[in-house]
């Protein structure tokens, strides 16, 4: 058995794909976190994401929605001149206005149970055994796009969303003749 081909061979991507990538996240704001850092991927490698993900969480106070959402254009400045992160002005006022679209969502019914309710809160096991087999977005993340953007959401289309599902647990697209097919699925058996 070997990892699925897209990990490596940089160290972080590997770590990324053996600890992180595909396990159930079910909470808010990590969820929130996750959807964002996607959304700033979109044109660029998710490992130019990787190698700045602490600093994103530094610059973006911790990924607190609740706290972004008060940001206006100072902060916005102080972001388009941090060389620790991606300076795109689109993504980063999309970030702050995200943060009160998720203001919304927590406080109606909770991000976390707005995002799993398409998945029936159990991750989607899928058995592909290649990577051409893995699709770059499905019906299921063009829908999940759709109500994120009639919701207010932006940087979320369906390719971003499946992705964000595929990272976050939703569906489990490690390949059957991954380690961590095995490992995932059996975590999203014991659910929350």
């Amino acid at each position: 058995m070997e990892r699925c081909g897209w990990a490596g061979p940089d160290e972080i991507y590997l770590e990324y794909h053996d600890t992180d990538w595909g396990v159930p996240e079910y909470d808010s704001r990590a969820l929130w976190e996750k959807l964002v850092l996607d959304g700033f991927q979109a044109g660029l490698s998710w490992l130019t994401i990787l190698k700045k993900r602490e600093n994103f969480r530094i610059a973006f106070a911790g990924f607190k929605p609740d706290v972004i959402a008060d940001w206006g254009e100072a902060e916005i400045e102080k972001l388009l001149v941090d060389p620790g992160i991606i300076r795109h002005r689109g993504k980063i006022e999309a970030t702050i206005s995200n943060a009160r679209v998720w203001q919304k969502i927590e406080a109606c019914e909770g991000f976390d149970r707005f995002l799993w309710k398409y998945v029936d809160g159990a991750p989607l096991q899928n058995q592909w055994r290649t990577l051409d087999e893995v699709p770059a977005f499905t019906p299921l993340s063009t829908q999940i796009s759709k109500d994120l953007k009639k919701a207010g959401f932006r940087f979320c289309g369906p390719t971003i969303v499946y992705a964000f599902m595929q990272a976050v647990g939703m569906v489990n697209d490690h390949l059957v003749t991954c380690p961590r097919h095995r490992a995932v699925s059996d975590m999203a058996a014991k659910g929350r």
